[in-house]
């Protein structure tokens, strides 16, 4: 019976069974996982890139951040901010500061997404699949992450040189220059000012934006792990990923820029800072990077399943 059976299925029916579910099992391994290591590389190159096609409305954002409510403020829109400072420091204006952001770009998109990776390859179910709930989980650990080892100490550099461009005469001289001085007058606590801000902004951002996608992604595919995810597509969901982390992470992300300038010993602490925003100026809503990062990662990571 048993000859027969393998008989009708043809000759090499055990090699081909077996190829067969090696691929499976290949196949399914791959749905579960990326290896950090790619996670890493991918998420740093990825970051890199963005921070040089962004960085313009970054400067923008910050300055207007920082901006006080005055009777005569200086920049009366986003427009105005952008005319002035081309008039008086240049098209290299807009990118006061990016030394310092460009430091950290990579390492911090490369701890993003390393970290995120890292924790969804234990999150995923046994098909491979990471649920909602358990990708918010996993974007705010790599979120917290970021901003311990990467983010606030770099942002705080960057927050620091833009305002110093604000005061007149400028006080420092260039990134290393900066940090020299930083560290000199006010010691490490100088480059972690801010520090739960941070936290608490990073990680609830990337937890939105990785749930939003992660949901999205989800929907798309509607556990079909042929389908593929083109750049066009992932570009949408980036959008949409950002769109959510601007609403809901705004209002935490001007606390922080506060509480690293150069006026944040105005402030008492970081829910003091919070609340004289409040009072005094109401909430401020400013996605492109967002987008441009996500199509970078996936298409960066395909390129390294070919080498790697």
């Amino acid at each position: 019976m048993r000859q027969q059976v393998e008989e009708g299925l043809g000759p090499g029916f055990p090699q081909r069974g077996l190829s067969l579910g090696l691929a499976a099992a290949s196949k399914l391994q791959s749905t579960k996982h990326i290896h950090t290591g790619k996670a890493i590389v991918a998420g740093g190159i990825a970051g890199g890139i963005e921070v040089f096609v962004t960085f313009p409305t970054e400067y923008i954002k910050t300055q207007m951040q920082l901006e006080e409510k005055a009777k005569n403020p200086r920049y009366t829109t986003v427009g105005h901010c952008v005319k002035l400072t081309i008039q008086e420091h240049g098209i290299l204006g807009l990118y006061r500061g990016l030394s310092s952001l460009l430091y950290g770009a990579m390492p911090k998109s490369a701890v993003r997404f390393g970290t995120f990776q890292f924790l969804s390859n234990y999150a995923r179910d046994a098909n491979g699949k990471l649920s909602n709930m358990r990708s918010f989980l996993c974007g705010l650990g790599a979120g917290g992450m970021e901003a311990v080892v990467i983010v606030c100490p770099l942002e705080t550099i960057k927050v620091k040189l833009i305002h110093d461009q604000k005061m007149g005469k400028a006080k420092y001289r260039g990134f290393f220059h900066g940090v020299r001085e930083i560290v000199r007058e006010q010691g490490l606590q100088g480059i972690y000012q801010g520090i739960t801000a941070t936290i608490i902004k990073q990680g609830s951002n990337q937890a939105i934006r990785f749930f939003t996608m992660t949901s999205l992604r989800n929907w798309y595919l509607d556990d079909n792990p042929q389908k593929k995810m083109n750049p066009f597509i992932t570009a949408l969901f980036g959008i949409a990923a950002g769109a959510a982390s601007v609403f809901g992470n705004t209002p935490v992300d001007v606390v922080k820029t506060r509480m690293q300038s150069l006026e944040a010993s105005k402030y008492k602490n970081t829910l003091d800072c919070a609340i004289q925003v409040y009072k005094n100026e109401g909430t401020k809503a400013v996605c492109l990077d967002v987008a441009v990062v996500f199509v970078l990662y996936d298409e960066i990571v395909k390129f390294l399943n070919l080498i790697w």
